[in-house]
């Protein structure tokens, strides 16, 4: 049965059947909620228990299957309405005991999914991400292109929080989701300006993000640096002054744990090479330099960022910090978190909440990222290649001032020789 003729009975009318037919173990889909994100669509099923699923693709339209096995339907479950990449949203049974999902689609689709807890002590959460295809996919630059141009670095700004997760609260109502967002959305502005320099968001709206889909999204874009965007809160509205964090040695040493532990992750490009195919010593030894030298970038650039905030307002210390934040786990992206100012302080509470305040903020995280790849280039850039042709030209200004000097004053051809510049 397709579209909305009689489908919310329909709907009704297969759950009450799932849920006298399905046995006590079953899980109960309570709830779908379909969002349309910055480059994907999200839906989210509401579960009373774990859900045992599959995932497949068909054509012919194109259509997302996803089959639930030992499940039913709430009583009271309604499709929701199609949004983003989704057309329509249709169920029907699946085996015995089943349920089969039907995602119409508005175009060709790359799906991932995952579980996770509901968060309210019992049932879980089902989460199916649609990517469109094609286009408006993440772009793949060939070997020859980068080679024939030099490429812009790639800096993910990631706002803190999102969605129905507001973060800290000023006492004048403010949330930090919000202030977040905005301080995101100048510093990619002004990143963009800026030659050799591109941003991408983590989020450009107010929707949720799993922390590890935020520097997964970094690696995604092959970025060169991840900036994660907060404003602090503490119990005492005294505290005050900008931050700059960055991973622990503690953090790092157990995310390489999961690393190695886990398939999915060593057959994943950690700096360029793929740990799968190696021995356990091996894949060790090369996760290990791929994280060493990431947090030592990572040091490097939070020290720029903190110098730069310092030149425009207080900072709460005079050194980076250090913690084992999930968002700054990516073994081979450079990760700073960037605690903009005290949401809880009303004081700085209002200079968030000023648009001009938080573009300033913005242009010193700019300018001390800047700075770090300026000093540091990544080969292939175009800071790297400036950075060499600024060399060039220094030693050209240099030799062509003492063979200028080199000419005599009493040199009977002096003007004809100074006429002609440097000789060779």
């Amino acid at each position: 049965m397709r579209g909305a003729v009689a489908k919310v009975g329909w709907f009704a009318h297969a759950a009450a059947m799932f849920a006298l037919a399905a046995g006590a173990h079953a899980a109960e889909i309570r709830a779908v909620k379909v969002s349309p994100e910055a480059d994907h669509t999200r839906a989210v099923f509401e579960a009373s228990g774990r859900l045992d699923y599959k995932l497949f693709e068909i054509g012919n339209p194109d259509r997302i299957v996803l089959d639930i096995r030992d499940a039913t339907l709430a009583p009271n479950f309604a499709a929701p309405d199609g949004a983003g990449l989704l057309r329509s949203v249709r169920t029907g049974r699946f085996g015995k005991d089943g349920v089969r999902i039907v995602f119409d689609l508005a175009a060709a689709v790359r799906p991932k999914s995952f579980l996770q807890p509901a968060g309210d002590g019992g049932g879980s959460r089902l989460v199916v991400d649609l990517y469109k295809k094609g286009k408006d996919s993440i772009p793949v630059k060939s070997a020859a292109a980068l080679a024939a141009k030099p490429r812009d670095v790639v800096i993910a700004v990631d706002a803190g929080h999102g969605g129905v997760d507001p973060g800290a609260t000023g006492s004048g109502g403010t949330h930090e989701k919000d202030i977040t967002l905005a301080v995101a959305r100048d510093l990619k502005r002004l990143i963009d300006a800026q030659s050799g320099m591109h941003a991408v968001l983590t989020r450009d709206g107010d929707y949720f993000i799993q922390l590890k889909d935020r520097y997964r999204k970094a690696r995604e874009a092959k970025a060169d640096l991840f900036v994660s965007v907060h404003a602090d809160a503490f119990a005492s509205e005294d505290a005050k002054g900008s931050s700059v964090w960055m991973l622990s040695t503690r953090g790092a040493s157990s995310e390489a744990a999961r690393w190695l532990a886990d398939r999915e992750n060593r057959a994943d490009l950690v700096g360029g090479v793929t740990l799968d195919n190696k021995d356990n010593t091996l894949a060790a030894v090369l996760l290990d330099l791929s994280q060493s030298a990431t947090l030592e970038a990572s040091g490097a650039v939070a020290k720029r960022v903190l110098r730069s905030l310092a030149q425009i307002g207080p900072t709460h210390r005079g050194f980076v910090e250090k913690a084992n934040f999930v968002v700054l786990r990516s073994p081979d992206v450079p990760s700073i978190l960037v605690e903009t100012a005290f949401i809880t302080n009303p004081a700085e509470e209002k200079r968030l909440s000023s648009n001009a305040q938080r573009e300033k903020l913005a242009g010193a995280i700019l300018d001390g990222v800047r700075d770090y790849f300026r000093s540091t280039p990544p080969p292939g850039t175009w800071f790297a290649v400036n950075n060499a042709k600024g060399k060039t030209e220094q030693l050209a200004t240099r030799r062509s001032t003492t063979k200028v000097a080199a000419i005599q004053d009493d040199d009977p051809d002096r003007e004809e020789l100074l006429a002609r510049g440097p000789r060779s």
